[in-house]
């Protein structure tokens, strides 16, 4: 039988319903520009390697996301957030002005990608060290299932309301619609009540004034801790050879694969998202208890399955529906791996392990930026091939090389 506060849900928490409520908000802006400028790119330029090279400034901040998460644990991870998020509007608004004065170009959408690109990637950080400190353990699974909903609901909106809006009343227009969300969620953060930050453990002493101090220290609690390890291993593969299909390629995929146009694009990015979303809900209501580290080494291997299978595709119509179970089973990896670090990292360190897990996601651009002369010279069925077993592979070896941390049902990080 679940106990009280597993039956009642995440969303009796009030600060998570507010949380919740700003993370849709940016999440469905910031699919909607991504999707939106990445069409533009292709159709401007004509050229797969500045679209993937578009797809990686999206991701430039990794390197110095654990930065941002010991800002959150000094400064209180809602006051960063809220920063952060104010700073989307002053961009947004930017390309907005520059695109209904018909001043906007290639150059400009690449300056605000760029400026974006070195804050979006700590926005995860912040939220998932939010989630951690108002919802219970025996919570987590559910918290932040339903928390990735919002990204996932966002793939769906952005994919078929954005590319809608810039059909119907233009680019310029479109992105007054994104301009207003981003000012939504920064208001709706501040309604997240703050929680003041404890100081941050520092080896051998109290806090020290070195952010690089506190860098380090974390990365070392990591190295020294094999779930959190194998699970920053796996968050890292997964970046190199699986998201760059799915959150840089598809306009490729659409256009130059399957000769469809842009409505098509939208379906076949709302297909990933849609059984992504589907996976997101199933996990975020399921009352069973799951082993998060055995379900992510499973479902990575099964998730790597289906990109191959995408690779084979014979017809849009088929592409859909693979689609659709890449997306279920990318969530069935990825949603246990944030449950592995926010249940074994300590609380004095959890921002600045998810600062770290940021990091991993900067194996995607070396994934799009590698994937596009393997698809100029061989084909986008060859890329996906390759990257779908080479991947596979890793993941089986990260489950044998750390087996008695995230296999055995007893350990922590299969707990619940």
């Amino acid at each position: 039988m679940p106990r009280p506060e597993q039956s009642a849900g995440p969303f009796r928490f009030r600060d998570f319903r507010f949380q919740w409520a700003a993370d849709l908000a940016t999440s469905w802006a910031a699919e909607m520009e991504i999707i939106i400028l990445g069409w533009y790119v292709l159709v401007e330029t004509g050229s797969v390697l500045l679209l993937t090279a578009f797809g990686g400034l999206q991701y430039l901040g990794t390197l110095i996301a654990p930065a941002f998460g010991v800002a959150g644990d000094r400064m209180g991870h809602r006051n960063v957030l809220c920063a952060m998020r104010a700073s989307y509007v002053l961009l947004a608004g930017a390309l907005a002005i520059g695109l209904l004065a018909g001043a906007a170009g290639p150059l400009l959408v690449f300056v605000v990608a760029t400026l974006a690109g070195i804050i979006r990637p700590s926005d995860l950080v912040m939220r998932n060290a939010l989630i951690g400190a108002i919802i219970p353990h025996g919570q987590l699974m559910a918290a932040v299932s339903i928390s990735r909903t919002t990204s996932d609901s966002a793939r769906i909106a952005g994919a078929l309301v954005g590319t809608g809006l810039v059909a119907a009343v233009g680019m310029g227009t479109a992105y007054l619609a994104i301009v207003g969300l981003y000012a939504a969620s920064t208001v709706l953060t501040l309604f997240v009540r703050i929680r003041h930050a404890r100081p941050v453990a520092v080896a051998g002493g109290p806090a020290g004034p070195s952010p690089w101090r506190d860098i380090r220290d974390a990365a070392a609690y990591v190295a020294r801790t094999p779930a959190l390890l194998a699970a920053m291993t796996l968050a890292f593969l997964v970046n190199v050879t699986a998201l760059p299909i799915f959150l840089g390629l598809l306009p490729y995929v659409a256009r130059d694969v399957y000769h469809l146009d842009q409505a098509w694009l939208g379906y076949l990015v709302a297909s990933f998202s849609g059984g992504a979303l589907v996976s997101s809900i199933a996990l975020g209501v399921s009352r069973r208890g799951i082993p998060a580290a055995r379900t992510m080494i499973v479902c990575g291997v099964l998730w790597y399955g289906s990109i191959v299978a995408l690779a084979l595709a014979g017809s849009a119509v088929d592409a859909l529906l693979i689609l659709a179970l890449c997306g279920f089973l990318q969530n069935l990896c990825m949603v246990p791996m944030s449950v592995v670090l926010l249940r074994v990292a300590d609380a004095s360190f959890r921002g600045r392990v998810m600062g770290l897990r940021v990091l991993a996601v900067y194996g995607l651009p070396l994934g799009l930026i590698a994937s596009g002369p393997i698809i100029d010279r061989f084909g986008f069925a060859a890329m996906s091939t390759v990257y779908g077993i080479s991947g596979a592979l890793l993941t089986v070896l990260v489950g044998l090389y750390w087996r008695r941390h995230v296999w055995l049902r007893n350990v922590p990080a299969n707990m619940h």
